[in-house]
């Protein structure tokens, strides 16, 4: 199998747990983008939260691509649109409601900037990212007539996992509804996810999935590892998308499991 595309989550598999790329994974991935192989970012953060690690792999770009909003934004590093899904007021509505019932907090999100609605339990969302806009915002202030790109729920893990589970069924007809991290749980636009936002990736570029190799760990990453040719999860990853990869690294995020993999499925032809 001739890998010609790496996809690679952020958080908990190509970044540490300070929050950076490693000697070894930036060495890794430096060589195979000079070997050819596209090597994209897919993750739930827009694009000018990506672009210092992008900076850092020598990947600005008008030939090079990012999926962000999990997704649902396909772009060259440079900030051209290939394609993307959004929704509206009405779909923002629907979400504040349900939160509102289960007690849970809201923000939404619009390219940087963030509308960190006021709620009676505070979102950590501002906690997790610094390099968003965070704007405190009442729900009848936000901008209409804009698209928004996803929203997010940011709150402590045991309290939201209990919640989670009060979801109405309606809501994951109309939403996709997961977990990037242990204390955020993303609301994005139905078909938004990173298999079908890498689907399309590679339709522009003229490649199969046969030669796209992803890594991932968290609940956001379940469809693009089940997609793809060759999917990696972190050995620190969720047991769910454990079992739908190909390959379990044998090491974590802290120990370069994407230096290995790339090495040895790809720099090697594994």
């Amino acid at each position: 199998m001739l890998i010609k595309l790496i996809a690679l989550d952020l958080d908990g598999t190509l970044l540490n747990s300070q929050k950076e790329i490693s000697v070894a994974n930036k060495e890794a991935l430096k060589k195979a983008s000079q070997a050819g192989v596209k090597v994209v970012i897919t993750t739930g953060r827009p694009l000018p939260a990506v672009e210092p690690f992008l900076k850092e792999l020598d990947l600005i770009g008008d030939d090079q691509y990012s999926l962000t909003f999990n997704g649902g934004l396909i772009q060259t590093n440079t900030g051209k649109v290939i394609d993307q899904i959004g929704f509206g007021m009405e779909e923002v509505i629907k979400l504040r409601e349900v939160t509102n019932q289960l007690g849970l907090p809201l923000d939404i999100v619009r390219g940087g900037d963030v509308y960190v609605l006021s709620s009676a339990v505070d979102s950590l969302y501002p906690t997790c990212n610094p390099l968003l806009n965070y704007l405190p915002t009442e729900f009848s202030d936000l901008p209409v007539g804009v698209e928004f790109n996803k929203a997010i729920t940011a709150v402590a893990q045991d309290y939201l996992d209990e919640r989670i589970q009060d979801i109405p069924e309606e809501l994951h007809e109309q939403f996709e509804i997961f977990k990037s991290r242990d204390i955020i749980l993303e609301w994005s636009p139905k078909g938004v996810h990173k298999a079908n936002g890498l689907e399309k990736l590679i339709a522009h570029l003229g490649l199969t999935r046969d030669q796209v190799m992803t890594c991932g760990d968290e609940e956001n990453d379940f469809s693009m590892i089940e997609w793809a040719g060759l999917g990696f999860c972190m050995a620190n990853g969720s047991d769910k998308v454990k079992a739908v990869a190909n390959v379990v690294t044998p090491m974590t995020n802290d120990e370069d499991a994407v230096a290995w993999a790339v090495n040895k499925y790809v720099l090697s032809e594994g």
